[in-house]
């Protein structure tokens, strides 16, 4: 791997992909936090335009135009915005950022050469920081998802002083940043573009560890996130398929009984509990939010369940 010097480079090694949904500003700050500090590896950076009110295509090309624009013509969700991303990647690694985060520091090549030498690992996440005061760690490796409840955690500082700081086997990658081998997308597919947003990056990882490969957390590069920039903490659009999505993933990615025991618990204790908590802190618009992503979670056809909108990989180019 040669380092970059002053520019993106036209034989990239790596391609770093991520989409905009109306978020120009912060799209503007990963693109100059990653330009100014990446010199270890050749690269190419990729915006994929999820159909932004502004036309912030034009915007980003006239600001950087050593970067490629991709505009699509309507908004793909977070996986159908990656998908579309990866047909014009050119690299042998792909490295997903959330717009809405930012690095301090240069690792990559050193996660790069650990991919390289495992044959076994087809991706990581990095160290995930919250771009607040204090940095708190988001993201330092996952707990599995329970069996019946979909839960987990996220490995922290404060809780888990000996597991943040090593390397390390996990579940899942963690949607804001990921480093995948290229190849893995030609051998199990994109991510699932039904999930739209949440849970999608959870539902890719359990189809590269049935593929036979491992994913692990990797402490030596951080980024920083400014968590749910595009969608709001407590907004509707997450309620929405936060509650939606959850079905889906039980519905993907657990046999029949378990299948039912999820389901039971989902809409009996957890929607119940969800909504009561957002009624008595006078959201209502959440409750309803909710209501809809189990409705239409059911109005779901099983096609549309079980399928990847047939993505293929292949390199579209210029």
């Amino acid at each position: 791997m040669k380092a970059k010097t002053s520019k993106t480079s036209d034989k990239p090694f790596l391609s770093l992909i991520t989409v905009n949904y109306n978020g120009f500003e912060d799209t503007c700050q990963m693109i100059d936090s990653f330009y100014r500090t990446v010199k270890s590896v050749e690269y190419e950076i990729i915006v994929v335009d999820n159909c932004s009110l502004r036309n912030e295509s034009n915007m980003l090309k006239k600001k950087y135009p050593f970067i490629r624009v991709i505009s699509s013509t309507y908004n793909r969700g977070f996986a159908g915005g990656n998908n579309l991303g990866i047909k014009y990647a050119r690299g042998n690694y792909l490295l997903f950022l959330n717009n809405d985060t930012f690095i301090l520091e240069d690792n990559f090549a050193i996660l790069i050469k650990t991919l390289e030498t495992d044959t076994s690992l087809a991706g990581l996440s990095p160290l995930i920081r919250y771009a607040e005061e204090g940095y708190p760690i988001q993201f330092a490796g996952y707990t599995p998802l329970s069996r019946f409840t979909l839960r987990n955690r996220s490995y922290n500082q404060e809780k888990d002083i000996r597991e943040w700081d090593t390397p390390k086997e996990t579940p899942y990658m963690h949607g804001a940043a990921m480093l995948v081998k290229t190849e893995i997308c030609k051998l199990v597919g994109g991510l699932p573009e039904m999930y739209f947003l949440y849970y999608e990056e959870f539902d890719w990882s359990v189809s590269i560890n049935r593929a036979g490969y491992m994913i692990s957390f990797d402490p030596r590069q951080t980024v920083y996130h400014k968590e749910s920039r595009s969608t709001g903490k407590n907004s509707p659009m997450k309620a929405y398929y936060m509650m939606r999505n959850r079905l889906l993933y039980a519905y993907r990615n657990r046999q029949v009984w378990d299948r039912f025991w999820c389901f039971l618990y989902l809409l009996f204790i957890a929607a119940p509990a969800n909504c009561f908590r957002y009624f008595m802190h006078g959201n209502i618009h959440l409750i309803n939010a909710t209501l809809r992503g189990m409705w239409d979670y059911f109005k779901l056809k099983k096609d549309d369940k079980l399928e990847n909108y047939d993505f293929k990989y292949f390199y579209i180019g210029i």
